[in-house]
């Protein structure tokens, strides 16, 4: 039988955001909503930014 390597676990991003959002709720910290749901947001932010210069670079090669 073959084995199957299958990652199922929770991330990172996840569990500082649980961790932010435990913390906010039980008012131990006075951060903004945007600061405890980051962990969520700032990977898809850096992402687009990155796919954004790659395409900005691929279009000013064709260009050429």
């Amino acid at each position: 039988m073959a084995e199957k390597n299958s990652s199922n676990g929770v991330g990172l991003g996840t569990v500082l955001f649980l961790i932010f959002l435990i913390l906010k709720l039980t008012n131990t910290i006075d951060w903004s909503w945007w600061w405890v749901t980051s962990p969520l947001w700032i990977p898809a932010g850096i992402l687009l930014i990155i796919f954004g210069l790659l395409g900005i670079l691929t279009y000013k090669k064709l260009k050429k």
